[in-house]
């Protein structure tokens, strides 16, 4: 009775770890997604604040030209006043010369006198002519001016414009960006999950249903006993086997997952909370951890694993499976995790 109830202990699955492991992931995937997102306003951000500096800029130079326009319509109807004033001056003095001729005319024994005026007349209207000619010119010149700013308000309209719907195809781009990534996540997401599926059921296959190798959650649990001596980290002729039949997997693995798809197979190393004794070789369980990890990593390598494709962690006593200070307790949580996840 005693052997059944130690067997019924050790068939124990706990599936907390596991679920920790996969709140872990779809933090890891929420982080990502968060990053995507903050780098893709970040870029948009400064597109639009570069936007803003050129909208600014024209902006200001609109109003410079709506002020300048305004100061040359103000001197156009300063000069138009003139003009209409020396028109009236000249109508007057075409008037009085009129007078004089015919009162020039009416008086023969004043010729002279009346030919003088006129004469004087005359001249003053030719001055007052000319002087109404270039304010004319000057009316004139004027106007091409005004035509000139209004043709560039017009074109820095158009570069308005312009920008503006540069801006929103811009937005438009990084928003399709956004979903294209998040689309392509999912789906490497979903991809690495099936090839995960397909190694742990190939596992499963391989290494049988053994008492001292379980499935907890999403990682394959080597027991320490099954792989190495006690305190140490060197790997015995049993574990060996087990490896060799691990490292077959991996390689099959290797030739089957895209080269897109980044993986990795971890190789967690896990000790009990007994202290490493003073005069061993590790001065704590967090070196004991490390080393039997990389212990199993380098015998992977050396069976024709890529290395690219493994990671060694060492956990120390810091991360048991069960709580206590039996000996129970302390076999289940001396362990070597092995758990495919992304890069």
């Amino acid at each position: 009775m005693g052997l059944a109830r130690m067997r019924r202990r050790d068939t124990h699955i706990d599936y907390w770890p596991g679920f920790v492991d996969a709140m872990a992931t779809l933090l890891l995937v929420i982080i990502f997604l968060l990053s995507v997102f903050m780098l893709s306003q970040y870029f948009l951000s400064k597109e639009v604040n570069t936007k803003d500096s050129a909208l600014s800029k024209l902006n200001a130079e609109i109003a410079e030209l709506t002020q300048l326009l305004s100061l040359e319509r103000s001197a156009k109807g300063d000069t138009e006043e003139q003009a209409a004033s020396l028109r009236a001056s000249l109508a007057n003095a075409e008037a009085e010369k009129g007078r004089l001729a015919a009162l020039v005319a009416g008086q023969p024994g004043s010729v002279g006198t009346g030919d003088d005026k006129v004469q004087a007349l005359t001249g003053q209207l030719d001055d007052e002519k000319r002087v109404t000619q270039r304010a004319l010119a000057q009316v004139e010149l004027l106007n091409q001016q005004i035509a000139a700013l209004r043709r560039q308000i017009a074109a820095l309209e158009s570069a308005l414009n312009v920008s503006d719907n540069r801006d929103k195809e811009s937005q438009t781009k990084i928003a399709d960006l956004g979903r294209r990534l998040n689309l392509a996540l999912a789906q490497k997401v979903q991809e690495l999950q099936r090839y995960r599926s397909d190694f742990f059921g190939r596992l499963r296959e391989i290494l049988g249903n053994r008492s001292d190798i379980s499935v907890v959650g999403d990682r394959f649990v080597f027991q320490s006993e099954v792989l190495f001596p006690v305190g140490q980290e060197s790997i015995n002729d049993s574990g060996r086997k087990d490896l060799d039949k691990l490292a077959s997997a991996v390689k099959e693995l290797e030739g089957e997952i895209p080269a897109d798809v980044n993986w990795t197979i971890r190789v967690d190393g896990h000790t009990d909370a007994q202290p490493t004794t003073a005069t061993g070789r590790f001065k704590s369980n967090w070196e004991l951890s490390a080393a039997r990890a990389i212990s199993v990593v380098r015998y992977l390598v050396e069976k024709g694993v890529n290395p690219r494709h493994l990671v060694a962690a060492g956990f120390g006593e810091f991360q048991p499976l069960v709580d206590g200070n039996t000996p129970d307790a302390y076999a289940k949580n001396r362990r070597i995790e092995i758990k495919l996840t992304d890069r």
